[in-house]
């Protein structure tokens, strides 16, 4: 039923509101859709009204102020299911004070929700301008590892080198990565430096599956590693990289340790940006990470590289005297 028009005896017209409407002129007025309403009743939202002679729903003051707070609430962020919680069983019509316990409890879940939102916005809009300032890839490595590199022209790393430290980023936590980020400074700045790891990687790739682990290539190939690694780390330690990886540790007061047992993942040192949106930086301990690394060496490689290993920790530091020459 809508309103109708009238005049009184002065000619005026007087329009006579309905003592109930059906669910489109509801709706209409609300500024929803009868299909939203219907939706209201179905979830227990709002109770059902009376009905008309015509078995079709007739809507009193009571319903519509009711849908109009719905409207409201919905336009603040609040999920139907929680209105609907906030308005509990009280009958349409009930007398309530305009402090309800129901709806407060909602508000101060919705306030806390968007506080983290927020937060979590925040964190989106900070790894933006990163990615943006630095690159898209280096912009999303934790600052104190994108950090060491700014001072890089661009285009002096590789992607590998980007995707190297984002692995040891995960493994062992932006400290570890920020230290190996020595590594592709030295590199990025000496040509020859880089010629002689780039032969010396094109040799260990060569020792694919069909190089047996007994091949005297294996131990030659982990000879020239062990030979490159000392002249990496002596062109480090000639350009000041390792005070800074010193300075690094010295300014590093999260008691992080190197991870615990089983792979379990454990926060980002405090201090560490978090670059990936929506959640803190995680870490997974090095054991936990190692293990699930999938690895594609050969075994002759992987024998190639723990040769190489252990000529470097019996190799003596750079100037010592050696016995029996």
């Amino acid at each position: 039923m809508t309103a109708t028009p009238n005049h009184d005896p002065s000619g005026q017209l007087v329009v006579t509101p309905p003592r109930r409407v059906g669910i489109g002129d509801a709706a209409a007025f609300v500024g929803t859709t009868p299909r939203a309403i219907r939706h209201h009743h179905a979830i227990g939202l709002l109770p059902e009204p009376e009905r008309g002679s015509d078995g079709r729903r007739r809507y009193g003051p009571d319903e519509i102020t009711r849908l109009l707070w719905i409207r409201r609430m919905a336009d603040a962020g609040i999920a139907l299911a929680d209105i609907r919680d906030a308005f509990g069983d009280a009958p349409v019509d009930a007398a309530e004070s305009s402090a309800e316990p129901g709806v407060e409890a909602v508000l101060e879940r919705l306030e806390r929700a968007l506080v983290a939102k927020q937060a979590a916005l925040e964190r989106q809009r900070d790894a933006v301008r990163r990615m943006r300032a630095r690159g898209a890839r280096l912009g999303l490595l934790a600052d104190v590892v994108a950090g060491r590199l700014d001072a890089l022209p661009e285009g002096a790393l590789r992607r590998q080198d980007v995707d190297t430290l984002l692995v040891t980023e995960r493994v062992f936590g932006p400290l570890g990565a920020a230290v190996q980020a020595s590594r592709f400074i030295a590199l990025a700045s000496d040509p020859e430096l880089r010629a002689a790891s780039d032969r010396v990687d094109a040799t260990e790739a060569a020792l694919d599956d069909t190089v047996d682990v007994d091949d005297p290539r294996v131990a030659e190939v982990a000879a020239d590693r062990a030979a490159f690694e000392r002249m990496l780390h002596a062109a480090v330690d000639a350009t000041g990289l390792s005070d800074a990886e010193d300075a690094l540790f010295d300014d590093d007061d999260s008691g992080d340790g190197d991870g615990d047992d089983g792979g379990d993942v454990k926060p980002a040192p405090d201090g560490v940006a978090d670059p990936g949106g929506d959640r803190q930086a995680r870490v997974m301990s090095a054991a936990g990470a190692i293990s699930r690394l999938p690895l594609d060496f050969s075994p002759a490689r992987l024998r190639s590289a723990a040769l190489a290993a252990a000529l470097a920790a019996d190799e003596p530091p750079t100037g010592s005297a050696t016995d029996g020459g």
